[in-house]
């Protein structure tokens, strides 16, 4: 069911024009306007739901094959060096649009894109702690 204050709905109603790049009967893929990269296209679901933890399975899984086609063709078209996914869910992890969505943003050798995690060694009892609490051993 499409929601009418929703942009991508929007877009996939022809209200609002965008770039298609790929689509299927479960998903469409667009550029996306202001991109981290050159080639950067978002991948929706046509049905929309919120985010990750509404999208039904059968979508999911749909965008994701989508995400991984269009990946590829990255590399093949764009010459990209490599290609991050990336799925916000919930305005605290970046959400702007809540039509769930993956980026894929194709990256480039020497590229300036920085994303604002720098990995570093955890503390091994809280994430001993984390694990525990989330089901594991």
């Amino acid at each position: 069911m499409a929601d009418p204050d929703c942009i991508f709905c929007k877009i996939l109603a022809g209200g609002i024009p965008a770039r298609i790049v790929d689509e299927d009967e479960r998903t469409i893929a667009f550029m996306d306007i202001a991109p981290a990269t050159r080639g950067h296209a978002l991948v929706i679901p046509r049905a929309h739901s919120t985010d990750l933890l509404s999208v039904e399975v059968e979508d999911l899984h749909a965008v994701a094959a989508a995400a991984a086609r269009l990946a590829a063709r990255m590399k093949d078209r764009l010459g990209a060096d490599g290609v991050n996914l990336l799925s916000s869910c919930g305005a605290a992890a970046w959400q702007t649009v809540f039509h769930f969505h993956v980026h894929v943003i194709p990256r480039y050798d020497g590229d300036p894109l920085r994303l604002p995690w720098v990995p570093a060694e955890g503390d091994p009892r809280e994430i001993a702690a984390a694990a525990q609490e989330l089901g594991g051993k």
